[in-house]
């Protein structure tokens, strides 16, 4: 029962596997070396990739903070400036 679990969960019979990683792990080692490329180059080119995208990120909350103070200069005074009216209105 343990054979057929292991089996099923790597797709076929151990052996077989092994042989497909070891063929494809290969063939993907002659067409990265082909391309000149390094397999921690790739890595650290994933971690800057990955890096760039956070900071932009926070770069982006700045920018909406930014946005929303500037916008707040302008709309908080107009909002008190338009009950503080409608106050007196009431009042008469």
């Amino acid at each position: 029962m343990s054979d057929q679990r292991l089996s099923r969960f790597m797709g076929g019979s151990p052996g077989q596997v092994i042989l497909r990683l070891v063929f494809l792990s290969f063939v993907v080692g002659v067409i990265l070396s082909a391309l000149d490329l390094d397999p921690l180059e790739i890595v650290d080119m994933a971690v800057r990739f990955v890096q760039r995208l956070w900071e932009m990120g926070f770069d982006a909350l700045g920018n909406i903070l930014r946005y929303f103070v500037i916008g707040a200069v302008i709309v908080v005074p107009i909002w008190f400036l338009s009950r503080l009216l409608q106050m007196g209105r009431r009042g008469e």
